[in-house]
């Protein structure tokens, strides 16, 4: 059952709708089987060591992989990669990758073209509301210096810098 949303939910979720966030795929793997979902709830944790952060939905089935394999990808979307958004945002297990080119790096799925990845051990799952944000200490990065994909006011875009004042 759907339970009707706040007012200050609803503010909160428009505030965050106007704050440009970039876009991922996070992958595991399930007995030789790729599985991933898509996120804009990442960021880079810490340098000393490497690491980063992921938040997902409680409900992921992505999420119940990683607890158990303690490891997962993060594919940074690049600018041309709003289909494959798209496809990895939606509910269903391996599926996802149907029609999807990517690679086995570190025993997990890659998705090729990505404008960076990122391949991550688990070093913590924090407790957050309805999500669980994985905090991953990083054991493979390559960036492929490309304009990556972000997500501001509802639709997917890129960043571009502002001219010199």
């Amino acid at each position: 059952m759907h339970t009707p949303s706040s007012p200050v939910q609803e503010a909160f979720k428009d505030v965050m709708a106007h704050v440009a966030t970039p876009v991922a795929v996070v992958t595991s793997m399930d007995g030789g089987l790729p599985f991933g979902t898509t996120v804009s709830a990442f960021t880079s944790l810490s340098m000393t060591p490497p690491m980063v952060l992921v938040s997902l939905d409680r409900g992921s089935e992505t999420l119940e992989l990683i607890t158990a394999s303690k490891k997962f990808g993060l594919n940074v979307l690049g600018r041309e990669q709003q289909g494959t958004a798209l496809k990895f945002a939606k509910k269903g297990g391996v599926g996802k990758f149907h029609g999807v080119r990517w690679d086995v790096d570190h025993d997990l799925p890659r998705i090729v073209g990505a404008a960076g990845w990122i391949a991550c051990h688990v070093e913590q799952f924090v407790e957050g509301g309805d999500h669980v944000v994985v905090l991953g200490n990083v054991v493979a990065a390559e960036n492929n210096y490309s304009d990556p994909l972000t997500y501001h006011r509802r639709v997917f875009g890129t960043h571009s810098a502002l001219e010199p004042a």
